[in-house]
């Protein structure tokens, strides 16, 4: 299937590794030139390069921390003015383990500035140039947590659940206006942060590593983690031109894992 996308531009967040990563490199495959962004420079040039190397697309490097909103606010006006992306995936790191009390209020206050008031200032600063072409996708990275809160990240069931609603929201307002809005889902898919979790409920559990992932497997109906290039592939398509009439929705990829309908 041709996605419509050569020649467009992506802006994608969080590119370094894992999710964001895997999407970028799908959409360069697909044609589509990149502006990566996530806090290491030198991990983003390798990435860049290497891109640009396999697939001939342009890819422009940027090193951002979504937690300090005076640096997001100049970004965002470089979005309106310079970047003008096509597309916006708009995707941020996860907040560290916890349960729902006692959490202290740094923590709160810099996941929600990175997942939530950054993603928002940005996204707002996309649609100001996709809104003016009349074509325009955004799509956010959320979590399982969003539909099935997740035992101890209450930080992160917390804030998604927030950016649901904000992009369903969203959708509303400028659908008339040739842009989809919607939100992608992981369940266990294979990556550096969900390893990290992993290793924290072995911990937790007097478990080794190995035990800990054969249970989850075993507990998915399609009995193994799911692999970023599979995600990064079902991101591509709601990022195409062919996906127009999919907007407000919050898609899935988690190997059956949610049981609810």
């Amino acid at each position: 299937m041709d996605l419509g996308i050569k020649g467009k531009t992506a802006l994608v967040l969080g590119a370094s590794q894992g999710l964001g990563e895997a999407i970028a490199e799908k959409l360069a495959a697909e044609g589509t030139n990149l502006v990566i962004v996530a806090r290491r420079q030198d991990v983003l040039d390798t990435n860049a390069k290497r891109l640009t190397k396999e697939h001939g697309v342009e890819v422009t490097p940027i090193a951002l921390d979504l937690a300090e909103a005076a640096v997001v606010e100049e970004f965002a006006e470089r979005i309106r003015t310079e970047i003008r992306p096509d597309m916006l995936v708009a995707n941020a790191g996860g907040p560290p383990p916890s349960v729902s009390t006692g959490v202290d209020l740094e923590v709160w206050q810099r996941s929600a500035q990175m997942l939530l008031f950054s993603i928002i200032k940005i996204t707002e600063a996309a649609v100001e140039p996709m809104r003016a072409r009349g074509w325009g996708r955004i799509l956010a990275i959320g979590s399982s947590g969003v539909i099935q809160p997740i035992p101890n990240l209450a930080v992160s069931n917390t804030i998604r659940g927030a950016v649901a609603g904000f992009c369903k929201t969203l959708s509303a307002e400028v659908a008339s206006d040739g842009i989809t809005v919607n939100m992608i889902l992981p369940g266990k898919i294979d990556t550096a942060r969900v390893g990290q979790l992993d290793s924290a409920r072995a911990e937790r559990e007097d478990k080794t590593l190995e035990q800990v992932r054969s249970e989850i497997a075993a507990s998915l109906p399609i009995k193994r983690y799911g692999k970023p290039e599979e995600f990064g592939a079902v991101a591509a398509f709601l990022l195409s031109d062919p996906a127009g009439y999919v907007t407000g929705q919050m898609t899935r990829v988690d190997g059956g894992m949610i049981r609810s309908i």
